[in-house]
């Protein structure tokens, strides 16, 4: 199977050739929703046999080059077009590819009647083809090319109803934070080909040695590798766009926000585990930021109304938890919760996809409520969805959240272990608030206009499916007081030398499992009260006051989004209005363009008195000139 990995690649990048060419041509929703979603789901396929031909080879095996040709050679520089298929290459592939075959089977319901059906399908293709290639390739600067793609393509998909000015303005936002992280990323790239002379990414890693000499170094270029994976995966202070990216449809925020582009940092850190290891340093300030970031995130969404706001904040406190994994060196963990997120976040996005096509278009929950008797498959599958992200047994977010409690627990203290406890307790909280508003007590909203009404097969069979999965996804990563934790011994030769490095990573083998218990115990009986008070409070409600004090800031997300207006966008605007364009453009560049244009203009019109149209002026000039030249070549 690895000989037709190329198709891995081909097949969405011909879905996206082949829709946008030929779409409306075609004239068929069927054709082109389907023809798109096989092109995902082959790949999908094919990726699941090349990880068990790769699960049954031995362990030296399972790195494997595809060079496909030569693609920059100039002076010391070669890079090749190649991919690697490894343990966690291939784990990616199948993530972005299954929940992106899913996803793309919901979006066939979901576009119906969209006068621009098969352009959004050939956005999706090329959407997966640009992270295929982000996640495959072996070297950073191919990295970067489809680091780049997802981000353009997140642009396309965000804005895509662009006839409505605030999606247009979510898609610039979006594309402009995502410029500060990469040019982070893209000074890393030059700082590691001038003092390594490789941009092969297994190369690079192999020359890091724990040398003091070179330490400053590995902490720049990991500062800078890490700053371009606050961009992608939403950390402070590079969060605010994920929020306003809900602007697109709901299957590009289940796309982007669920398993594929705000994973990219942290499959990027995961990546360069060996480089991070090394650092104690940045490592320290990945798990501060991601403490910091779920937090903040936790507690802004506990206070929105908007369905799709809710889970965007809760996409990007959960990305704070896949960070303080990485920081605590626990990068199987990490992993591992990247997988899960990707089940259950994924249902919850499309499950409020489901909630808001029955509501025509209504995304606040306060004017929803008792859908749950009008939207049984729904319901069902956004509670199992919400019991899963809540840390609620044995449900898959349950496992790879304690996980992440356990090894902060084990590696970090208890202070950081009592925050990341609080923020888990505090998911549990905002998710049940959103369950309890939209589907339980009686419906706020207008019966006469809306008539709430299950979706259509096309969207319940991908809750169904991601139903199942974040049931039993979890079962891949228990833990190992109960018996063999698989994603543990699948990721241990990956990441054996990077949990290796640091001492600090044998703390979690000297943890008892007494403790281990213990800490799995608390933390489902934080979410259980959680989700008791949480239900038992939002259930029920009816009346909804203007919020204040405290409550207003969390409403106004902290005015995070005022301050930078205040701190960076005016200033920027103010300086380029009233410097670059008014001086610098108008009265530097412009008059000294328009100077030479209006020199030449004078010339011209001095020289235009010669053509006087006399035959006599013409033949005196002419005999001038060659007397001139008569006198110059005398001379000379």
């Amino acid at each position: 199977m690895v000989k037709l990995f190329f198709l891995i690649l081909l097949l969405p990048l011909l879905g996206f050739i082949l829709n946008i060419l030929f779409g409306k041509k075609l004239n068929s929703e069927k054709i082109s929703g389907y023809v798109s979603t096989f092109f995902v789901f082959i790949p999908f396929i094919i990726s699941i046999f090349i990880f068990f031909e790769l699960l049954n080879s031995a362990v030296e095996f399972r790195n494997i080059s595809v060079n496909l040709f030569s693609w920059i050679i100039t002076g010391n520089l070669q890079i090749n077009f190649s991919y690697l298929i490894d343990s966690l290459s291939i784990v990616m592939v199948m993530i972005v590819t299954g929940v992106g075959s899913i996803i793309h089977f919901y979006s066939i319901g979901y576009m119906h009647k969209d006068a621009e059906f098969s352009k959004f399908f050939a956005y999706m293709n090329l959407f997966i083809f640009a992270m295929l290639t982000l996640v495959l390739a072996d070297n950073f600067l191919l990295v970067f090319m489809g680091w780049e793609g997802v981000g353009l393509c997140s642009y396309l998909l965000i804005g895509f109803w662009y006839e409505k000015k605030f999606t247009g303005d979510a898609a610039k936002k979006a594309f402009v934070v995502n410029r500060i992280g990469d040019f982070g990323f893209i000074i890393a790239m030059l700082i590691i080909f001038q003092h390594f002379g490789t941009l092969n990414i297994s190369v690079f890693l192999g020359y890091l040695t724990n040398d003091p000499s070179i330490s400053g170094l590995l902490i720049a270029i990991s500062l800078l590798l890490f700053i371009g994976a606050t961009g992608k995966s939403a950390q402070i202070p590079l969060l605010v766009w994920l929020p306003d990216a809900m602007a697109g449809p709901t299957p590009v925020s289940a796309l982007i926000h669920a398993a594929t582009m705000v994973t990219a940092g942290v499959y990027l850190v995961a990546r360069c585990s060996v480089l991070y290891a090394l650092v104690p340093l940045t490592s320290n300030i990945i798990l501060i930021i991601g403490i910091i970031t779920a937090l903040f995130a936790a507690t802004i969404a506990i206070r929105q109304n908007d369905i799709k706001k809710i889970l965007a904040y809760s996409t990007i406190s959960q990305l704070g938890f896949m960070f303080i994994a990485l920081g605590t060196y626990s990068y199987t963990t990490a992993i591992f919760h990247l997988t899960t997120h990707a089940f259950f976040k994924a249902l919850l996005f499309l499950g409020s996809g489901s909630v808001i096509h029955a509501m025509s278009e209504q995304q606040d929950i306060t004017v929803m409520g008792g859908l749950r008797t009008k939207m049984k498959t729904t319901f069902i599958t956004f509670f199992i969805g919400s019991l899963a992200i809540s840390g609620i047994p044995p449900l898959s977010g349950f496992f790879s959240k304690d996980e992440i409690l356990f090894g902060v627990f084990s590696k970090s203290g208890i202070i950081p272990y009592v925050i990341i406890l609080f923020t888990a307790g505090l998911t549990a909280f905002y998710m049940f608030r959103l369950v309890g508003l939209t589907f339980y007590g009686n419906p706020r909203y207008d019966e006469n206009n809306i008539h709430p009404h299950e979706s259509p097969i096309t969207m319940k069979i991908p809750l169904i499916i991601l139903a199942v999965l974040s049931t039993i996804g979890g079962f891949i990563g228990i833990p190992k007081f109960l018996g063999t934790n698989l994603i543990d011994h699948w990721f241990e030769p990956l990441f054996e030398r990077a949990e290796g490095i640091n001492a600090l990573n044998t703390a979690i083998s000297k943890t008892s499992t007494d403790i281990e218990i213990i800490l799995l115990t608390v933390s489902v009986v934080v979410a259980v009260i959680t989700i008791y008070f949480s239900f038992r409070k939002y259930s029920k409600q009816n009346i909804f006051e203007p919020a204040k004090g405290f409550g207003k800031v969390l409403e106004n997300k902290y005015y995070l989004d005022e301050f930078y207006d205040k701190a960076v966008v005016n200033p920027i605007k103010n300086f380029s209005d009233k410097f670059l364009w008014n001086i610098f453009d108008i009265k530097i560049i412009d008059k000294f363009i328009n100077g030479i244009a209006n020199y030449l203009s004078r010339l011209s019109i001095d020289w235009r008195k010669i053509q006087s149209g006399i035959i006599q002026d013409y033949a005196t000039l002419a005999v001038a000139g060659i007397v001139i030249i008569i006198f110059y070549l005398l001379l000379i």
